[in-house]
Order: structure tokens, then sequence, then C-alpha cells
């Protein structure tokens, strides 16, 4: 049976079948400005991102993936005004912006192994590292008529492009002027965008370069579209990022993309929604973020905050407060415990048709736009289902997990083989207890009931 991959389509705002042109699916997906520590938020766009790749992977597709880093030309506003973020925590450090850089990109990179993201063959270009192709991208849209100059820079003039704004149905003449980005004496429109800016005058920067314009740094939007068509050609099957990219960022990408190629510049955009924090989204602007590595000194693993994203749909807004961190913790710890118990008193199964009514399951639901959430129900119901995991070979009872795996990306194929060591909690040790009450009144129905429960939280009595 063949399952074809649904997945929701920002700009048309429809469920789109993902139809690549050969069997390779072409990703980007818009990396980190690397001045500052990611947040749990931030990294929620990689998990998200990662589910893709996996998915496409699971169903047979050959992936090339592009997560760009931002390491020049992100300023601390919109509206391309203030300071680079980078050269900003370099002064604040009393470090180079490549010392800042190569820091926070490093952090960055193990965050993505701690939550078990999938990075080989994975390309991380740096901006730095492609400037002269954003210049000659410049350079061709300068030809084409949509870029003019002022005292700050080279900007791209959006009324050149009859469908700016498509993404997300963006309504310039219904927006206040000034609402996102600032007004310029010298904007032709307050939602023109720089593509390289000047090097202000008696300042010498730490990263600046010749241009045909002068000397500079490009635009932040710029490095995305000319990295994407270096590395994956013209047109994308996929491009991620979250939510907060659609009014500006993903704009002027398709923007300045297409009015060079004159091709869509992806065929399914995809957007993550925010993981909120006390009513609002986290924000490094405010200092109102938590690190993975904070996460730690509450108990909760990387995969553990892995399990509580996956809970959720991607499309779908995720409030998070340490009660329900903690809750996807013990959910998952008990996870793993359950296969290994499983695992462990699994006879030979006489059932061979059994794995591929799994298989199907597991994939109808990943199928409909990613819905991990349905996947853990699924994978919950299964191996609470006695008859099915009986009639399982401990061979197939291993595929069905590592295929699951595949997709959850939880390391749940290491419950097979490691020795899983877990403190028991008080409240495992009262049931016990209980039970063993129960047993000696010969009170069998109530210590079978007691035992079930055990086992549902993800600990085998073996008398």
């Amino acid at each position: 049976m063949t399952h074809i991959l649904k997945l929701y389509d920002t700009l048309s705002k429809e469920i789109k079948a993902l139809e690549p042109k050969d069997n390779t699916v072409r990703m980007y997906h818009c990396g980190p400005t690397v001045y500052d520590y990611p947040h749990i938020g931030n990294l929620r766009s990689y998990v998200f991102a990662d589910t893709v790749r996996r998915t496409c992977e699971f169903l047979g597709y050959d992936v090339k993936q592009v997560i760009n880093i931002t390491d020049v030309g992100h300023l601390v506003s919109d509206a391309d005004t203030g300071e680079d973020k980078i050269e900003k925590a370099a002064a604040r450090e009393g470090k180079t912006a490549k010392e800042i850089s190569e820091y926070f990109t490093q952090i960055f990179m193990e965050n993505l192994r701690d939550l078990n993201i999938v990075t080989t063959g994975t390309q991380f270009p740096k901006a730095t590292e492609y400037i002269q192709e954003q210049i000659d991208l410049i350079k061709k849209l300068e030809a084409n008529g949509h870029v003019y100059k002022t005292s700050e820079g080279m900007y791209f003039d959006v009324q050149t492009f009859e469908e700016y704004g498509k993404l997300g149905n963006i309504d310039l003449k219904g927006l206040e002027a000034g609402k996102r980005v600032e007004l310029s004496d010298e904007k032709y429109s307050p939602y023109d965008f720089a593509l390289w800016k000047f090097s202000p005058a008696g300042e010498k920067r730490q990263q600046e370069w010749e241009s045909p314009w002068g000397v500079g740094f490009p635009g932040w939007h710029i490095e995305c579209s000319a990295m994407s068509q270096k590395l994956l050609g013209e047109t994308l099957d996929i491009h991620t990022g979250g939510i907060d990219h659609i009014p500006v960022h993903h704009n002027n990408e398709i923007a300045q993309s297409e009015c060079v190629s004159h091709k869509p510049l992806s065929n399914i955009w995809m957007h993550g929604a925010f993981l909120n924090w006390k009513d609002k989204k986290m924000s490094k602007s405010d200092g109102s973020f938590i690190k993975l590595s904070d996460l730690s000194e509450k108990g909760i693993t990387p995969l553990g905050f892995r399990y509580f994203l996956l809970q959720s749909k991607y499309r779908q807004e995720t409030m998070f407060d340490e009660e329900s961190l903690l809750s996807a913790q013990t959910a998952y710890s008990r996870l793993l415990g359950r296969i290994k118990a499983i695992w462990a008193g699994l006879a030979d199964g006489t059932d061979d048709k059994i794995l591929e009514i799994l298989t199907i399951g597991l994939t109808e639901r990943i199928t409909d736009d990613l819905n991990t959430a349905q996947v853990l129900a699924f994978l919950w119901d299964t191996l609470k289902n006695e008859t099915t995991v009986s009639s399982l070979s401990k061979k197939d009872f291993e595929t069905f997990i590592t295929k699951t795996d595949a997709i959850l990306g939880l390391k749940l194929v290491d419950a097979l083989t490691a020795d899983i060591v877990r403190e028991i909690p008080a409240e495992i040790q009262a049931l016990f207890a209980a039970r063993t009450i129960a047993r000696n009144k010969k009170d069998w129905t109530e210590a079978d009931r007691l035992r079930e429960e055990i086992k549902d939280a993800g600990f085998e009595v073996i008398d």
C-alpha cells in the first residue's frame, strides 16, 4: 500500500501532497542567529524539521537538507535598524564576532545531538561563507529593476513584486506603517528591506566586505535565498520555519528569490507554532527563555523534552510549565520500561500479518500532516494490547519499535538492548505493597488489578 505524505501548506492554506520530481526531497530550514544560547522555543522548530526529515526517509525518499547559520547581518530590528546581533554580543563579551558565532554554533549543534536530531548529510552553511553568492544575487535583482540605493544601503522595492505578502495573505495597505517596521524618509515603502547595508561612516565593523555599492555587509534575508539556490536549486520541495517568519522574513525570501528565478521558491511552506511560557511567546529579547541545559536541573532529559513536544502537532501552539514537562518525562520513562518489559517476556508469536497491520496504522498517522500525537497514542495502545503484542515474534516486535523510533527519534530501540536502571517511585512501591497485602488475603482480583496498574506505569512484577 502506497502512502502519500500530506502536509499543510501555509501559502495555499491547504493540505498538499508531497510530490518531489524525483525520489529526492529538497528541504531548507531557517537556522539560528548564533549570538546567544538557543532557548527551548527555538529548538521546537528543529524537532519539527527533524520530524519532516524522518518521515520522508521512513517513506523511502532521499533527503537533501540545509539548515543555515546566520553569523552576520541580523540586526536587532526587523526594519534593518540597530546593531548587528553578533557584533553586539561580541562587544558585550569582549570577544571577536567569529569567537561568538563559533561558540554558539557549537552549543546549537550540541543541542541537536542531545535531542537526537538527525544531522547526517545535513549542510549547515554560514552566511559569512556565501558573501559572493549574496552579492551576485543582489546584482541580478538590481539588473531587473528591483533595487534602489539609500544612504544606509541597497534596498529591495516591494512594489516591483506584485505578489509581495502572498504568504499569510499580508495586506500591506491594511497594515499600519511602522507597526512591524520603522519608516525611513529614504524608503519608498516601509516594507522595503535591506539587501546590503553600508558600514557606518567612520566606523570599522569586525565583519564587512567590499561590494559594487560600497563596503558593508549583507542584510539578513538575502543569505537564505542565495544559499538555498546554491545548494538546493531554484525550487525547494519543503521550506520550514517558525510562524514568526511568515510576515517579514519568508515574504522577503519569496520576493527576492522569485524575482530572479521566476519560479516558486518552495512547493510547500511549513511553519511551526510557538512554545509559550507564562502566557507569552518565549523570547531572547526580554530574557524570558529557558535553555535545554536548564531542564536537566529539573530532572527533564532532552529526550523527555522531545517527548513533550511530540505530544502536540507542530502547528499547535503549546503552553508549557514545569508540571507538564515532568509529566512528559515520567510518561517517556514509562514508555521505555513498558517496551523493555514486553521485550523480555515475548515468546515466538504466530501471526505474521500483525506487523503489516501495525506498520499501516503507524504510516497512516504520520502521513496525516505529521500527526506525532496520534503516533504516540497508537504506540501506547499497541503496547497495552496484550493480544496484539503476544501475537508478535521478537523479531517483528523489534521491527515495529524500530519503525516507530525512526519517526519519533526517542531512542526507543535502546530499550530492547540497554539495561534500563530506574529508581522505583514511591507510588509504585506503595502499589506493590498493597498488592502483596491483597495476595496474602488471597484477594486475587485486587492483586491482579494492582499488577495491571503497576504494569501500565512501566514496571513489571515477577513473582
